[in-house]
């Protein structure tokens, strides 16, 4: 089953810095997110392979959206 990468609240989406097929290292960053006039990195939750990016840069995202899975 896929790990959820959610934002932790609304905000656009400035960049994506992994693509699908990458594996990333929990802590790894996957994607930054300007929230507040402030970038936050948001980060993988666990180690595993990303299986889908659900979202694109300039996206603006609501809280709790889904924005990748990780299959950990």
């Amino acid at each position: 089953m896929a790990t959820e990468l959610k934002a932790p609240m609304p905000g656009k989406v400035t960049q994506i810095l992994v693509n699908a097929g990458d594996q990333v290292n929990q802590d790894d960053e996957v994607i930054i997110l300007e929230a507040m006039k402030m970038e936050m990195p948001i980060c993988a939750p666990c180690s595993g392979t990303i299986q889908e990016i659900k979202t694109k840069e300039g996206e603006s995202v609501e809280g709790d959206a889904v924005l990748a899975l990780i299959d950990g």
